[in-house]
């Protein structure tokens, strides 16, 4: 299974307060040879440095923004450098960007972590480890980038591979398999004491016979609680996923949140969140199916989160899972909103766990504004339940 590598990273969140998301929501057209790839490499670039124009110009409450999430396998990979210029350049401190990116083989995957050495080191040597134990240089790699812009201006670059087996459970092709990625990291931000992961789709379901991601990072963030009191306050799930809703994923979740078996204090307020492609995702050679969209944010059901119906957005259990689920719709949209406080329920009566700050979607001259709140007018508040 992958190991868990914890990193610490300068972030200067405030104390007390809650912190900002914003989830990209937008479409991926992709074909596969060897992986997956974007077809329209520059429409699909002008669509993810909008999305970094509308951040980096910071209007309203967006100068606040703390992490942003982008779809699986959505940045091209000849834009990395591009990015990595807009993130360093215009993005504010504190701010932590993850994104999926454009499959490329394992030697070009290991040239990238050679060039972010300082930040990936442990992961060189799992990386190393394979492919001295075989032929697996072309091997085809998902993967995502974590970029963590600290307090102190300077950009830290930490990679990481799907490590979920893809088409190889299914297919006797070894150039239609992928390669299982080795780690994960847990950052650990100084002085906040906020910590985080980052995974990539079915790594959230992973399991073999005997072991499984969820299990792995759910016994580590319990060490973490019972040798320093800290827990994992946020996992993030990139995607690029036509069933959101499968079962196996509320299995998943129930098992996160739900105690069954043992004490979970290490992830018990954890606050998880999934960011999907929208539903324009196309993947050619493959059936079109209908369920891309629907990013969603969970959290422990003891947040009595109240149940609420609106056009953009919905709120449940997730099919009567232990949890409090705020579930977004399936179209091209940016979805910014805050993460709960860790605390389950607030003494003040003002204060509610979640707050939709804004829903945005494209226009005619591909820039993003405003889908109208129905009430009130600044913003969707969800309100919480008195009683279970």
């Amino acid at each position: 299974m992958p190991e868990i590598i914890e990193k610490k990273v300068n972030l200067q969140f405030p104390l007390g307060h809650h912190l900002h998301c914003l989830i990209a929501q937008i479409p991926n057209h992709l074909h596969r040879e060897a992986g997956f790839h974007p077809v329209e490499q520059q429409q699909q670039w002008q669509t993810i440095r909008s999305v970094l124009e509308l951040v980096a110009a910071g209007e309203g409450n967006l100068k606040k923004l703390h992490f942003l999430l982008f779809p699986e396998s959505c940045l091209p990979v000849n834009r990395f450098d591009p990015l990595l210029e807009a993130v360093r350049d215009t993005f504010r401190p504190n701010t932590v960007t993850m994104i999926g990116v454009e499959h490329v083989p394992l030697q070009e995957y290991r040239r990238f972590l050679e060039r972010f050495r300082a930040d990936n080191e442990e992961a060189i040597a799992l990386v190393d480890r394979d492919i001295d134990a075989g032929d697996v240089l072309e091997m085809p790699v998902n993967w995502c980038a974590i970029l963590v812009k600290e307090a102190d201006g300077g950009l830290r670059v930490f990679l990481e591979a799907k490590s979920h087996p893809f088409h190889g459970e299914e297919f006797i092709d070894k150039y239609h398999d992928l390669y299982r990625g080795r780690h994960f990291y847990l950052l650990r931000s100084k002085p906040s004491c906020f910590n985080f992961m980052a995974i990539i789709c079915l790594d959230y379901l992973y399991r073999n016979l005997y072991e499984s991601n969820i299990k792995q990072i759910v016994d580590h963030a319990n060490q973490l609680f019972f040798s320093t009191r800290q827990v994992l306050d946020a996992l993030f799930v990139i995607q690029c996923n036509p069933k959101p809703e499968h079962h196996a994923y509320r299995d998943a979740v129930s098992g996160f949140y739900g105690e069954y078996l043992e004490d979970l204090p290490g992830v018990r307020e954890a606050v998880t969140v999934f960011g999907n492609a929208s539903d324009e995702t196309r993947l050619e050679g493959l059936p079109v199916p209908q369920g891309f969209g629907h990013a969603s944010v969970v959290i422990n059901r003891h947040h009595r989160l109240a149940k609420e119906q609106f056009p953009e957005f919905s709120t449940d259990d997730f099919n009567g899972a232990p949890v409090c689920r705020l579930r977004f719709g399936s179209g091209t949209r940016l979805l910014y909103f805050n993460l709960p406080l860790h605390h389950e329920l607030d003494p003040r009566s003002s204060r509610v766990p979640l707050k939709i700050h804004s829903i945005m979607t494209r226009n005619p001259s591909g820039g993003w504004e405003k889908i109208p709140a129905t009430e009130p007018a600044d913003g969707y508040w969800i309100g919480s339940e008195t009683e279970h």
